[in-house]
């Protein structure tokens, strides 16, 4: 593979990776009643709409047909493409329904 093909091939692996990141976010959110549209804008506020996000929304399932995405997924996945801010929304979100569950 020539070096061009290579990176070629490198971007588009992050980019499919990248994508998957943000579906594995957006089905967390629907799981667990949250919109992942006003998360991502609590967490960068600056930044426009996001297109890649808007996608991953619409191919969510139902809390019901969904498998089950443990925090820990979720973390580990923004923590790995540089989502700080956004795992720290997460982060909150988590702990509000630790909060809840303590209070029932």
């Amino acid at each position: 593979m020539h070096r061009k093909q290579l990176e070629e091939q490198i971007i588009r692996n992050y980019e499919r990776d990248e994508t998957m990141m943000i579906l594995v976010f957006a089905q967390w959110c629907v799981n667990h009643d949250l919109d992942p549209l006003a998360l991502y804008k609590q967490a960068y506020p600056d930044q426009a709409e996001n297109a890649a996000l808007q996608q991953a929304v619409d191919l969510t399932v139902s809390k019901h047909e969904a498998g089950e995405v443990p925090d820990e997924t979720v973390l580990g996945v923004l923590s790995l493409f540089g989502n700080e801010e956004l795992a720290f929304v997460v982060t909150e979100q988590i702990a509000k329904r630790g909060r809840k569950k303590a209070q029932s």
